[in-house]
């Protein structure tokens, strides 16, 4: 399928690897000359050099940390106008609820509500008077079904959902879609990283460990960065002007419930 979106620019945070990197080789694959950002500058150019020889599009690599303000800034600026927003940032670590205090919480909210929020108010209104743009923001499956110990994340993102619900409603009518992308466990460092500590946590192997967590997903497997990217690009297509404000899953089932 034609995406439609060859000679757009998108602005990709996170993309040095993972699911960012995927939303990132899917665009580029349908055309779109991207700005990717990531806070390590010898992976993210490691990334660049790889999307552009592999799909001949322009890539602008801009290592800083997205969830600062002058990160933000220094990206913003290398990135100029984009037609397409791609806003992903790691999420705050797990816990207890009697773990966290109002510090924990507002680091949770400038790194996962706050810096997307901060992102999409400097790109819409160039989206708006251009009469055409996307934003896609990668959350979290735990805005459908929060996570217990990652408390710190489901009241981050679910603010970001409710600004979004609000927000995307408002600029539709200029041809301007919002959605939410809500990742489940996906073959990344982060699954293996979690898959690690449970084997740790149980004395098991990795294997073991990575077993026990696909019984739990109706597809048996974890997803790949391939697949959600493509989702991601797809979002971001001209055939998906008329999504607006959803937050999508992508979890194999994993999430059990009907809406």
């Amino acid at each position: 399928m034609d995406l439609g979106i060859k000679g757009k620019r998108a602005l990709v945070c996170a993309a040095s690897k993972g699911l960012g990197r995927g939303c990132a080789e899917a665009l580029a694959e349908a055309g779109v000359d991207l700005v990717i950002n990531a806070r390590g500058a010898e992976a993210l150019e490691q990334t660049a050099t790889a999307i552009r020889d592999r799909h001949g599009v322009a890539v602008t690599a801009v290592a800083a940390d997205i969830t600062s303000q002058d990160g933000r800034a220094a990206v913003l600026e290398a990135a100029g106008a984009v037609d397409i927003l791609v806003t992903n940032a790691g999420g705050p670590p797990p816990g207890l609820w009697s773990d966290w205090d109002r510090d924990d919480f507002i680091a949770a909210l400038d790194g996962n509500m706050l810096t997307p929020i901060a992102l999409m108010k400097a790109c819409l209104p160039g989206m708006i008077d251009a009469g055409w743009g996307r934003v896609v923001n990668i959350t979290s499956g735990s805005v459908k079904a929060p996570i217990p110990q990652l408390g710190l994340s489901n009241a981050a993102r679910a603010g970001l959902t409710g600004y979004v619900a609000g927000t995307a409603r408002q600029v539709a009518p200029h041809g301007v879609t919002i959605n939410n992308l809500l990742p489940g466990i996906h073959a990344t460092d982060r699954a293996i990283m979690l898959d690690t500590g449970v084997a740790k946590a149980q004395g098991i192997t990795l294997d073991e460990a990575r077993a026990q967590r696909q019984a739990t997903i109706p597809a048996r497997r974890y997803g790949t960065a391939a697949e959600f990217g493509a989702t991601c690009a797809f979002l971001c297509s001209q055939h998906a002007g008329f999504i607006v404000a959803q937050n999508i899953l992508a979890d194999g089932g994993a999430i059990n419930a009907t809406l």
